[in-house]
């Protein structure tokens, strides 16, 4: 995507003409500062205020970092000699930066996982067969027993059944449409959730001792108190949310035949999946998000007061010694 791109995606986004868009840009590329641009380049920027400016400043920030982040994945995937002209497609489209992380999960340098460990144990092609889910009839630990390899530390067909769950449930925790679903959902109908570690101290905390409030409808003060608070570590934080809700969507998606012999294996896999390697993620991301909202906001908030009181009309006959902006 080139830099005309980025302008017209800007100037479209704040409903600017783009030659607004690009001579800001321009302006800033050359090091001037934002209330230097404001101020004195009116006639350039098209009489844009600060806060425009800043937005701009941010968002073409954020569109060549996004542009970056992709040749990189993309020249690693081709190296790796797995890009698709699929692939590449989903990826040159993708305009958020967390997406963009989701389609290359499956590509990415791993450590040593549990998943890993049991494909050097040979039982990929278990996984795999598991996954087809054409099998309706017969005993899975059957199909599981020519997977037995002592040697290769599967000693039995359920330990080779547990390795194939670990593989199955590494697929699901990449799958870039599962994160996406699971993700947007969580922020929907999750709850932020904090109580005391100790219910007896007193502390300037004590209104978020038992407390609970929809992701979606929380404000930013209290995120603020929160986060303050754990930090302090007063209180325990977490994000909740309906798991079978959860669970329901993954199965969705990768549950294809509800006759398969190993259909209990894979909603197996899938609740470890989302437990052990999706939902602690997606809370990161969920904790993360609100935290840069709300500090966002505060600074918002201060700019604005700041400003109101810099305006005041001067006190007659009185030395201001400070200002108290909050």
């Amino acid at each position: 995507m080139s830099e005309q791109e980025f302008y017209q995606i800007i100037a479209q986004e704040m409903s600017l003409r783009a030659i607004q868009v690009t001579s800001t840009v321009e302006l800033l590329d050359d090091g001037n500062t934002v209330p230097f641009i404001a101020r004195y380049r009116k006639e350039v920027t098209g009489k844009l205020d600060e806060e425009q400016i800043r937005q701009i400043e941010e968002r073409i920030k954020y569109l060549r970092m996004l542009s970056e982040r992709k040749s990189t994945i993309l020249k690693s995937i081709e190296e790796q000699g797995k890009l698709t002209p699929e692939l590449a497609e989903k990826i040159e489209a993708t305009m958020k930066l967390q997406e963009l992380e989701d389609l290359y999960l499956p590509y990415r340098p791993k450590k040593r996982t549990r998943a890993t460990i049991a494909k050097e144990k040979g039982l990929e092609p278990l996984a795999e067969l598991i996954l087809k889910q054409d099998i309706t009839s017969g005993d899975p630990f059957a199909f599981a027993s020519e997977y037995i390899d002592p040697e290769k530390g599967v000693e039995n067909a359920e330990e080779a059944l547990a390795g194939a769950r670990d593989i199955i449930a590494e697929v699901i925790s990449d799958d870039a449409e599962v994160r996406k679903a699971i993700r947007e959902r969580t922020r929907k109908i999750a709850l932020i959730v904090s109580t005391a570690k100790d219910p007896e101290a007193q502390s300037d905390y004590e209104m978020y001792y038992d407390f609970s409030e929809p992701v979606s409808k929380i404000v930013p003060h209290r995120i603020l108190a929160i986060n303050r608070g754990e930090r302090e570590k007063i209180l325990k934080v977490s994000i909740e949310v309906q798991e079978e809700v959860m669970l329901s969507e993954i199965q969705r998606r990768h549950i294809t035949n509800r006759q398969s012999i190993f259909r209990s294996e894979i909603e197996t896999a899938a609740a470890d999946s989302y437990k052990r390697l999706i939902a602690p993620s997606i809370e990161r991301e969920i904790r993360n998000e609100l935290s840069e909202r709300a500090d966002d906001h505060a600074i918002h908030i201060f700019a604005t007061n700041l400003k109101n009181l810099l305006m005041q009309p001067p006190v007659k006959d009185k030395i201001i010694m400070g200002i108290d902006p909050a």
